[in-house]
């Protein structure tokens, strides 16, 4: 039996992670006029957290690899409290920048601490279930999380919507200390990040998360002007709306498989979303076509990050913190260089990004055959 209410503690504070990340996209508008900085420069806050993400999330990892795994996740809420509370606050960009930055960091750490806890609280045959509860939290927060706060942000005033984030931290704290068990840090001698690359499969794996971050961020942040070309950027926001709601159905379906064929749901997941953006771009504004294209896009992006976390956990075993955070970076470092080689591609023409974008999602199945998944031995060294 999967221990619900420790694990629902996880996801909320992966959701919180994830709208941390990405929410000053939905305000950008309101927090660029109240700040007097122009609509790129805060912009700039999502990149900024991104980056940070990818750069820090090796070394802190590595860094906090022997800290106890409660004290730790405890001490990354009350920095997401800090954080945001000083965003709220704030009415310099330069603090709110540097705020970002800092959260960024505690971000990367969080990605690499949660996965590997969530996957230990169960037994190991329920770990990647646990694992696809814990990080249900993403894709609410794309769904559910953004949209909201996005709507406080126009109601009230987008400090507000960073003010919600830093008062939820409060009664999640509380609810880590009486709902999550403690478990220990890492062995005396952890395997470290680099040592954790050179683990068979582990290479295939992580170039299989670059790639398809990178073509997934390439179609993503530039669905708007995909849409206009085929005369159809009124869909926008039907669009955003079904892939964001498709999210959380493609993370229980990858829930309920990840424990028996982990491997076959990286595959689908990979060849379901460059098939989905394909028929985007093919589909020629069709409405029926378009939307049934990002539901199904949703459904496979839901459950791609939660696999990849499996595998490298399944990968790395008793350790696998240390390797989390070669796959966070990994992730995170994609997520910039997707938006960077989209904007070159997109002067070419918007019909090109979408089979630009699946090309590059597809070139990692000829790695992911490769990646070394002996299911049965590498699950009984998830045990504790």
């Amino acid at each position: 039996m999967l221990p619900l209410p420790a694990l629902l503690a996880l996801t909320t504070t992966v959701f919180l992670g994830c709208l941390a990340e990405v929410l000053p996209a939905g305000l950008l508008l309101g927090m660029s006029a109240d700040l007097g900085v122009s609509p790129s420069a805060t912009g700039q806050l999502v990149t900024v957290y991104a980056i940070t993400t990818a750069l820090t999330a090796i070394p802190l990892t590595t860094a906090t690899l022997r800290v106890p795994r409660k004290r730790l996740l405890l001490a990354l809420i009350a920095g997401f409290l800090v954080t945001n509370l000083l965003i709220a606050l704030s009415p310099w960009y330069p603090l709110i920048l540097a705020a970002r930055v800092f959260s960024g960091a505690l971000t990367g750490v969080m990605w690499s601490l949660v996965a590997g806890y969530a996957m230990r609280l169960a037994p190991p045959e329920l770990a990647g279930r646990a694992l696809a509860v814990a990080m249900s939290g993403t894709p609410i927060g794309f769904a559910l999380g953004v949209p909201a706060g996005t709507a406080l942000g126009e109601l009230a005033e987008w400090r507000w919507a960073f003010a919600g984030m830093a008062l939820i931290t409060v009664p999640l704290l509380v609810w880590v200390l009486v709902a999550v068990p403690a478990v220990p840090a890492d062995p005396a001698r952890p395997t470290r990040p680099l040592a954790a690359s050179r683990l068979p499969g582990m290479r295939p794996l992580l170039a299989t998360v670059v790639l398809f971050s990178l073509g997934h961020n390439m179609a993503y942040t530039y669905i708007g002007p995909i849409l206009a070309g085929l005369d159809s950027v009124r869909m926008l926001g039907a669009v955003l709306l079904v892939f964001g709601c498709a999210t959380v159905g493609g993370l229980i379906a990858v829930g309920a498989a990840l424990d028996r064929r982990p491997r076959a749901v990286l595959m689908t997941c990979t060849a379901v979303t460059a098939a989905a953006i394909v028929i985007i771009g093919f589909g020629d504004g069709v409405p029926g076509l378009v939307l049934t294209a990002a539901c199904l896009w949703g459904l496979a992006f839901g459950g791609a990050p939660t696999a990849f976390q499996a595998v490298t956990a399944l990968i790395a075993g008793p350790t696998a913190d240390a390797a989390q955070s070669l796959t966070i970076a990994a992730w995170n470092g994609a997520v910039a260089g997707g938006a960077l080689l989209g904007g070159l591609v997109l002067p070419l023409g918007t019909f090109l990004l979408p089979w630009c974008a699946a090309f590059v999602i597809l070139s990692p199945l000829l790695f992911s055959r490769r990646v070394v998944l002996s299911a049965p031995a590498i699950r009984s060294r998830i045990a504790r």
